[in-house]
């Protein structure tokens, strides 16, 4: 089974849509950065899957966060991404946190951020709070106010896999939908150990061998990080050059870390002469 891909279904007598996702080397790239408690692995896990799918949902050009703020010992978890199923993630926690930590034990009072940033036309947000028992149920309660479009999500991690799926009326037939009632309830039996071990076409034999579901060809999900030194050298630049000078004078280099992929930058005194010799305007970095 390919480690880290996403399958969209319909079904072929029933106004219904849904997707499954599978992820195993991203998430693991994604886990490498820091060494994250157990319960935010699968939180991390949760939100990449969740991210996937909602990338798969939306219909968009241009690139998605899907971000958890709270004022719990967990302060920040986000995922951001692209409708290509380019994702990168990190988060920030402070003390120890149990292994079976709640959303709202790790979050506290907190709300999800999700932001579209398309290559053509407006930037959209949408806020939903973290008030529900679990993620996937402050996701469907975003698709209920955002969309009013009847959603089941199905969200596992484990630290070693993430996976999730995902039910959905199709636009337009969102009005009472009795298929969508039988085959959510079907859809709420899979289990984690399924989503890990087996592919999408077993999954949907397991759960609707008896309806007419038509599943599209896979699409990859990778992890990449955006983060670069010519991004590094113009985040320096936004900084006095005294500052700077002064930074070098006491450390003798100046490292700029990536909290997404942990790769370090190291600028010496003359890396910093030639960041601030360059124009601005002539900066290519994004």
């Amino acid at each position: 089974m390919t480690n880290d891909i996403l399958h969209r279904y319909l079904f072929d007598n029933a106004d219904v849509r849904g997707e499954i996702v599978q992820l195993q080397d991203c998430y693991q790239q994604v886990l490498s950065a820091h060494d994250y408690p157990v319960a935010v692995q699968i939180l991390l896990g949760q939100l990449m899957a969740a991210t996937s799918l909602l990338t798969a949902t939306i219909k968009f050009s241009g690139d998605i966060s899907v971000q958890l703020q709270g004022d719990g010992p967990v302060s920040l978890a986000v995922i951001n991404g692209n409708n290509k199923q380019v994702l990168r993630g990190v988060s920030r926690w402070k003390g120890d946190i149990a292994a079976d930590a709640s959303l709202q034990d790790m979050m506290g009072k907190g709300y999800m951020v999700i932001t579209l940033t398309l290559d053509e036309g407006e930037r959209y947000q949408g806020i939903v709070s973290l008030d529900h028992p679990n993620m996937a149920a402050c996701l469907e309660e975003y698709f209920n106010q955002s969309e009013q479009l009847p959603t089941q999500i199905q969200l596992f991690a484990n630290g070693q896999q993430a996976a999730g799926m995902l039910l959905q009326v199709l636009p337009s037939k969102s009005a009472e939908n009795e298929d969508y009632e039988h085959l959510s309830a079907i859809t709420a039996t899979i289990k984690a150990d399924e989503l890990f071990t087996l592919d999408a076409e077993q999954v949907l034999h397991r759960l609707y061998h008896q309806e007419e579901v038509r599943l599209f060809d896979p699409v990859d999900v990778t992890f990449k990080c955006s983060c670069s030194r010519e991004r590094s050298a113009a985040a320096i630049r936004t900084i006095p050059q005294t500052e700077a000078e002064q930074i070098l004078a006491e450390e003798g280099k100046i490292d700029m870390g990536c909290e997404y992929c942990s790769v370090m930058y190291t600028f010496d005194s003359i890396d910093i002469a030639s960041i601030y010799a360059i124009s601005p305007t002539s900066d290519t970095a994004q």
